[in-house]
């Protein structure tokens, strides 16, 4: 028998992390899916973690410090990283977006997140 859950990120919690990001987050014992919303000056500072991420902006645009290098992300892009790939993200406009990990970001479970909440 299939399981599903529906998911309205209308009325879904949202978390201020700092004045200029708000996050809602889904974990599934598989995965976590975050919606960021960001604004513009917003800044991730450059962190690691065991999680593989893909990124995908769904409005805005977003910066990324890749170890000495940059990739800027527009609307339709997404960015796949590596486990323990070191990244950053400077936002440029006003964005959201759309971020998947796995495994679940445990640090975000135990609330360990403390470099987002500057």
């Amino acid at each position: 028998m299939r399981k599903c859950s529906h998911i309205d990120w209308t009325s879904a919690p949202r978390e201020a992390m700092n004045d200029k990001m708000t996050r809602q987050v889904i974990h599934t014992p598989q995965f976590t899916v975050a919606r960021l919303e960001m604004k513009a000056g917003a800044i991730v500072p450059i962190h690691s973690h065991t999680n593989e991420q893909v990124t995908t902006v769904l409005e805005g645009c977003l910066g990324f410090n890749l170890g000495g290098e940059t990739a800027d992300l527009v609307p339709g892009q997404s960015l796949a990283l590596a486990s323990m790939e070191p990244h950053g993200v400077e936002v440029l406009q006003d964005s959201i977006v759309l971020d998947v990990f796995s495994p679940p970001r445990q640090d975000w479970i135990d609330g360990d997140d403390a470099y987002l909440r500057r």
